[in-house]
């Protein structure tokens, strides 16, 4: 598996080697073993599937507050994606600052997003289906986030504002410069 660090510590883009014959394709998407010799400890406990039908949907930036914080392993089964996590962790270096990739099915590049980190996707093409693991479950009375456009992130995104599709939930999000962050940065 191949690991890149992305431009805040402890995101990571990870991906898995293919191997191709004749008859298609297998990669390992995910293994214990190998996370563990590259030093990631989390436990994945669900895993959640999305489908968007339009390019320009946008779901995020979520997270789940203390104690139902949750570490995300994300990836592309059909489509693609630009995905985005932002540290949200009062105290760190970091603080408020955003990396993306772009996660495509064809090649199979995964996200991990620690806890400590909102996160958000946005689709790049119709159709898009993006699986992802976290380690721990969904606790709705812990679900938080920040509204996608916010000008203090100032996030990059690849699409038009005037094109973007949103849940009705995720317009409702708050802005950054409001946030009260329910979490510490511990160091790297």
């Amino acid at each position: 598996m191949d690991i890149k660090a992305l431009d805040l510590p402890g995101v990571l883009l990870l991906t898995p080697r293919r191997f191709a014959d004749k008859r298609g394709y297998f990669f390992e998407s995910y293994s214990e073993k190998a996370f563990h010799t590259a030093g990631i400890t989390a436990k994945f406990v669900q895993d959640n599937q999305s489908y968007s039908a339009e390019r320009g949907t946008i779901r995020g930036l979520h997270f789940q507050k203390p104690p139902r914080a949750q570490a995300k392993l994300v990836r592309v089964l059909q489509g693609s994606v630009f995905d985005v996590a932002v540290d949200v962790r009062a105290g760190s270096p970091h603080y408020g600052r955003w990396a993306g990739a772009t996660l495509t099915a064809e090649g199979r590049e995964q996200i991990l997003v620690p806890r400590g980190f909102a996160h958000a996707f946005c689709t790049l093409e119709p159709d898009t289906v993006v699986a992802y693991k976290v380690d721990d479950f969904y606790a709705p009375e812990t679900e938080s986030g920040l509204i996608w456009n916010d000008p203090d992130l100032a996030i990059q995104w690849p699409v038009p504002a005037a094109s973007v599709v949103l849940s009705d939930k995720d317009l409702k999000l708050g802005r950054f410069a409001e946030f009260v962050s329910p979490f510490t940065y511990e160091g790297s």
